[in-house]
């Protein structure tokens, strides 16, 4: 095994940030302490150190952690110092997963408060026992606030977040029984709304089909609340809601059948009001969220008025369940080059369909398809669509051409190259700027967090909640955002290794081009081409680098253009 360097590693962490108590200071200035009496004055001095200050400990999704195991991967020090156990994780699993790879690379591991050393046999031991009740604590915590949660439920009152489409949310302010002034939020019915979501249902039972339902929707130039195409899945997302839903007598029973807790009685269910339903669904950090089974809802009848009735809303549950097993299944192919890079006219996407035909050397057929024309049924796009095999084959032709100019070819792909790097550092910056922006919204939710027992039956909670909703939702857009440009750089930008093999296949060996494998053609294109325009009968190439952004010119236009009609029928 491959020698660590001499330098040891110090890991803070900080939920929010503080000058007071454990701040990140004050634990970096404990470890490097403990580090001058047990290993000597200059290892404290060069004491490699490491801070996460606004990330929870409930998982190991934190930017210096990250950059800390790259570091012990590639053997830059000899321990971790830190100055609790809780600083790396309140998971157990984490916890054993990271003591592990530790072990496997040599790396001693120091807790200073609980005076635990992974050097000993007895140290390991007492360590996974207090990372047991550190566990035990996050949980605890956790099911209060689910408590907490579960009684303002019963009471019906929207707890925050997303409105549903066709509603928003209005504070309301009661008088209780001692006469104390309580505050809580509702849900208000929008007219213009709530007529979209009726036309949803309407169409849907029509068609009982997502995809035609989105068409009709496109076609008929209805947009969400923030201004965007219906997709099938934000359909999809309303005829589930059971905020909509009518709480009638059919109602009760269809949830009571379902072993739903209600925590509504029965002549509550009296035909006006709307159903809020809470635990639709378990949302972890890193994974999409899990829709849970009707069993596990918590159920009860809201402030708000209903919009479908209890019938219809049953009916489109049972068809979605029936149509579920023939959902849409986006087709794939590892042989489409430009994926990504083509564009219609119309402005939209487009991506490769695998058709039922093989062609004369038994590779399947497959087609670019316009997003545009397929979601709307070409009610917003009639352009033809592009004969994939044809496309691809004809673009590397023009590659290929190149070849006959070397200086040329490879002046395009460096500028190409460099092109993608530059975008490349661009979203470094980004990323960074990201990750600020996500540490800043984990600070305030944590705070909001750490203040909820504050406000313990107090009419605030509600507001905090609906703050901690708003804040989570923006911490979950942002995580997305975060883990497209954490894609790998292979992706993005030609490889130097990969470069250097195409410029000598190029240069030195004409014909070995054609024996490059799909995934090199694939870099190698993006290295070159900006994006493809196709405009139902030409495809132009713009390309990376070039001043005037100019396209690729196709000497045998015709003759390709035929081809590809033949094989876009």
């Amino acid at each position: 095994m491959e020698k660590n360097n001499d330098t040891i590693a110090i890991y803070s962490r900080k939920s929010r940030f503080t000058g007071k108590g454990e701040s990140i200071g004050n634990q970096v200035d404990m470890c490097r302490s403990y580090i001058r009496t047990a290993f000597g004055e200059a290892y404290a001095d060069q004491a490699a150190v490491f801070e996460d200050e606004g990330f929870s400990g409930g998982n190991l999704n934190r930017p210096d952690f990250k950059r800390m195991m790259r570091a012990a991967r590639e053997h830059q020090f000899r321990a971790v110092v830190v100055y609790r156990l809780d600083r790396i994780s309140r998971s157990i699993s984490d916890f054993s997963a990271l003591i592990e790879e530790l072990g496997r690379l040599g790396i001693d591991f120091v807790s200073i408060r609980e005076s635990f050393d992974t050097s000993s046999p007895m140290g390991r031991a007492m360590m996974y026992i207090a990372s047991v009740f550190s566990q035990l604590e996050r949980e605890t915590i956790a099911e209060r606030i689910r408590d907490n949660m579960h009684e303002l439920a019963k009471t019906g009152h929207w707890l925050g977040g997303v409105t549903p489409t066709g509603y928003t949310s209005e504070a309301v302010e009661t008088v209780t029984v001692d006469g104390k002034n309580k505050r809580a939020c509702r849900l208000k019915l929008l007219r213009e709304e709530s007529a979209i979501v009726r036309t949803i249902y309407q169409l849907y039972e029509k068609t009982d089909s997502l995809t035609r339902t989105e068409a009709e929707l496109l076609r008929l130039q209805i947009k969400t609340k923030n201004g965007r195409d219906f997709t099938r899945f934000s359909i999809k997302s309303i005829l589930q809601n059971p905020v909509y839903l009518i709480a009638d007598r059919e109602a009760y029973q269809y949830f009571e059948e379902q072993q739903a807790e209600l925590f509504s009685a029965p002549e509550e269910f009296d035909g006006m009001r709307g159903i809020l339903a809470y635990n639709r669904t378990d949302q972890k950090k890193g994974r999409a969220a899990v829709f849970l089974p009707i069993n596990q809802w918590i159920v009860s009848v809201g402030q708000h008025p209903g919009l479908i009735p209890a019938r219809t809303w049953i009916q489109v549950q049972e068809s979605l369940e029936r149509n579920r097993c023939k959902a849409y299944r986006k087709p794939r192919s590892n042989q489409a080059l430009l994926t990504g890079l083509l564009w219609c006219r119309c402005g939209s996407r487009m991506y490769p369909k695998l058709t039922q035909r093989m062609a004369a050397d038994g590779k399947p057929l497959f087609r670019y398809v316009c997003k545009q024309k397929e979601h709307s049924k070409r009610s917003l796009c009639s352009l033809d669509n592009a004969g994939g095999n044809s496309l691809d084959t004809a673009l590397w032709e023009q590659i290929k051409a190149l070849e006959k100019d070397p200086h040329t070819f490879l002046t395009r792909l460096e500028q190409g190259r460099r092109f993608c790097t530059v975008d490349e550092d661009g979203s470094d910056q980004k990323l960074e700027d990201l990750h600020r922006q996500q540490a800043d919204l984990q600070r305030k939710i944590t705070a909001l967090v750490d203040s909820l027992p504050d406000f313990e039956g107090g009419s605030a909670a509600g507001h905090v909640r609906q703050r901690i909703e708003e804040l989570h939702a923006q911490s979950t857009s942002l995580e997305l955002e975060i883990r497209g440009l954490e894609q790998p750089p292979d992706q993005r930008v030609l490889p130097a290794e990969e470069f250097e093999l195409l410029c000598q296949k190029l240069a030195c060996f004409p014909d070995c081009i054609d024996q490059t494998t799909v995934e090199q053609k694939r870099a190698g294109v993006r290295a070159l081409v900006q994006k493809v325009l196709w405009d139902g009968i030409c495809a132009h190439v713009f390309l990376l680098g070039a001043k005037d952004n100019a396209a690729l010119q196709d000497s045998t236009s015709s003759s390709k253009n035929t081809l590809m009609r033949e094989d876009s029928k």
